[in-house]
């Protein structure tokens, strides 16, 4: 929408508005999601030349191309205009879409939405059983996905991508809305007749053992035991490194490793491996629940963390 004589922006009037249908900000959502013309047009269900043309009237009425070929010959890529309409684009459809979801009052039993939840593994571990029987005990017919955090994770939630994020409090961010969940201590855990023993740990032994670690991001050999040990004046050999907390009991019991992880996730293994105090001060694990404020008021996100919080407490 440019002024002829003067190549600049003009404003839009109701004429502007007129050029625009709900299917060519469909086409494209799903264009900026897809970043792919085949699979945008799978997601709308249409062919290729219709979302084609969709995209040639979209270029039209933003008198700009939206989107250009990758270099690597696979996909598009959106211009800084696409970009910049991303946002906006994601708030008008998600008003659309709550606007045709009914009364603003929320009925769990009769809900068919779908619900995102971005949650660590530590944490999926201990509240996902909760959750997840909540969630189906009051609303049979809606969804609930539980999805691993990405680096966009913030972004995901602005577009309305995911409801909530479960995460660690350090990793709290200042623009969203938050609600603590839980405090967890730390044990160790090693193998039943390890040859160490069972009794209480000291520094000394501790240190002196093989360690297990979990790496989040992969083939990390230090962490927070890590850190507080060296504020001692000590240190300790990781022998294993991890990505997945799925894996340690089943290493643990199958090895003379031990490991150190958060007392709620390692509680579950009691009658597995041999649980201690490790002989160090760690500060507790401090998990919150973190969403965009444009959900703060939306009744089935507010029941979905009623939900979460209850998982929490009990």
């Amino acid at each position: 929408m440019l002024d002829a004589e003067r190549g600049r922006p003009r404003p839009a009037d109701d004429s502007d508005l007129a050029e625009i249908d709900l299917g060519l900000l469909l086409a494209l959502e799903a264009l900026l999601h897809e970043r792919n013309v085949t699979r945008a047009a799978s997601r709308l269900n249409i062919g290729q030349p219709a979302l084609s043309a969709r995209l040639n009237r979209l270029r039209q009425v933003f008198a700009d191309p939206l989107f250009v070929p990758a270099t690597s010959g696979r996909g598009v890529v959106p211009t800084a205009r696409a970009v910049e309409l991303q946002t906006e684009l994601a708030a008008v459809l998600g008003k659309l879409r709550r606007m045709l979801e009914g009364p603003a009052v929320f009925d769990p039993a009769r809900s068919q939405r779908t619900f995102v939840v971005a949650i660590h593994e530590n944490p999926a571990v201990t509240l996902a059983p909760g959750l997840v029987a909540r969630f189906a005990a009051k609303a049979e017919r809606a969804r609930l996905a539980l999805v691993h955090p990405t680096r966009d994770v913030v972004d995901q939630l602005e577009r309305g991508e995911i409801d909530l994020l479960v995460t660690g409090a350090d990793r709290a961010h200042g623009e969203l809305m938050q609600r603590p969940l839980f405090e967890d201590s730390f044990l160790s855990a090693q193998r039943k007749g390890h040859p160490h023993g069972n009794g209480l740990l000291d520094l000394d032994s501790f240190c002196a053992l093989d360690h297990l670690l979990i790496s989040a991001d992969g083939g990390g050999f230090s962490g927070l035991v890590d850190d507080a040990l060296a504020a001692l004046g000590r240190s300790r050999r990781v022998a294993v490194s991890i990505q997945t907390y799925a894996l340690a009991p089943i290493i643990l019991a199958h090895s003379n490793c031990i490991c150190t992880l958060p007392r709620r996730f390692l509680m579950r293994f009691a009658h597995e491996l041999d649980l201690r105090p490790p002989p160090l001060d760690l500060p507790p694990a401090r998990i919150v629940a973190l969403w965009h404020p444009r959900n703060q008021d939306d009744k089935g996100h507010a029941w979905l963390r009623e939900c979460l919080y209850q998982a929490a407490a009990a």
